[in-house]
């Protein structure tokens, strides 16, 4: 009996944890294609790199890097602009922090939407997550579901849907799902402000590492001896 063929998604790798778990999801469900946006961040040497190995890992063949200069030359986050320094994380902190840089998600998923209309793709997979993260108002599910109104009225068809597999899920919970994927965590990247060694101090950094211990599992990255964390 010949097999009928995977239905095409395109998912959104930036190289981080979440994003690789979706591209797992994603190549385990569908004929993925993958997308990396590269926008002027402080790690987007090391982030690029990592998507390239993830998807050989993964066995993406399907791939488009771009570059948006865009972040750059707007600035107002410390991922986008060296004036404004990286912040260790503060748990405590209930706004939105430095790092969030202004409406990013929207490009990203444009661009993902005018891709998956050429390829035919009907699911868009992003790594969106609302708990145990830095709280960016781009990340929330109410933005999601607004994002896929606009795609209905606005593409050719309308059958496009972002879907965020892993927007209710703890941080821990991910890394629990990763590895039951067999997800390449060790060649994701999660580091806010350094490309050879993770900083262990940024707020990303810092959810990561809590997300592994409270999941039981060991982190596979190297990171800066705590003593040089300054």
């Amino acid at each position: 009996m010949i097999q009928s063929r995977k239905s095409r998604a395109v998912v959104l790798l930036s190289g981080g944890m979440d994003s690789t778990v979706c591209a797992a999801l994603a190549a385990r469900d569908h004929e993925a294609a993958a997308l990396h946006i590269s926008y002027g961040q402080r790690t987007e040497h090391r982030e690029r790199d990592s998507f390239e190995r993830i998807c050989d890992r993964l066995g993406i063949q399907e791939r488009l890097a771009i570059h948006n200069e865009l972040f750059r030359l707007i600035g107002g986050s410390a991922l986008t602009d060296e004036s404004i320094p990286v912040p260790e994380s503060n748990s405590l902190e209930r706004d939105i922090p430095v790092t969030y840089v202004p409406f990013r998600n929207a490009h990203f998923l444009s661009a993902a939407v005018s891709w998956a209309e050429v390829l035919g793709a009907a699911k868009i997979y992003i790594g969106g997550v609302e708990q145990d993260s830095s709280g960016y108002p781009d990340c929330r599910p109410a933005y999601y579901e607004a994002f896929n109104r606009v795609i209905g009225a606005g593409t050719k068809e309308g059958g496009i849907e972002v879907v965020t597999p892993l927007i209710a899920l703890r941080k821990s919970e991910i890394v629990r799902l990763g590895l039951e994927l067999d997800a390449p965590f060790d060649l994701t990247w999660s580091c806010y402000s350094r490309e050879d060694r993770a900083c262990g101090v940024c707020d990303s950094c810092v959810l990561r590492l809590r997300a592994f211990h409270q999941a039981g599992a060991v982190d596979p990255l190297t990171y800066v001896p705590v003593a040089q964390n300054v």
